[in-house]
């Protein structure tokens, strides 16, 4: 029993130690934050939260222990490596050129049949967030390839 409840353990002990390092961070002047949160009021929220999905992580384990895994297949496999890949690609050359690829190779992976469907969803789905992102909610984007000549 004690070996299923490792993860919510671990998980509990991870919240509690953010939680700790949030409350260590300054307060900013009110001339700063105006009537808007403190910075660490937000991943106190989050971990509060995360708390309360362990907690119910916690009684469903204990409630119905879980069955024996079954080995890891290869499109997992396939798909850890491409988010190393996307790491990489991020770094080096530009986050949307990343996303661009690794949801195009992902989505051949999990059975996409139709290159262009694949495809269609690889570009549309990037350009999208980038229009909501910086069109919409004023958020700039790291540099990289395609940011330095957007941005100029």
């Amino acid at each position: 029993m004690v070996k299923q409840q490792i993860v919510p353990i671990v998980l509990t002990i991870v919240s509690i130690v953010i939680i700790y390092l949030a409350l260590q961070l300054d307060l900013s002047p009110p001339m700063i934050v105006g009537d808007s949160m403190q910075p660490r009021a937000f991943p106190i929220f989050l971990m509060v939260l995360n708390l309360l999905l362990i907690a119910i992580l916690a009684y469903q384990i204990f409630k119905t222990p879980p069955k024996q895994n079954e080995p890891i297949n290869r499109v997992t496999w396939l798909s850890m490596v491409l988010m190393v890949l996307f790491y990489g690609l991020t770094v080096s050359t530009d986050m949307f050129i990343a996303i661009t690829v690794v949801m195009f190779l992902l989505s051949l992976a999990w059975g996409e049949r139709r290159p262009l469907i694949a495809a269609a969803n690889a570009i549309l789905t990037p350009f999208l967030i980038f229009l909501l992102f910086d069109n919409v909610l004023r958020i700039r984007f790291p540099r990289g390839i395609l940011m330095n000549w957007y941005y100029g």
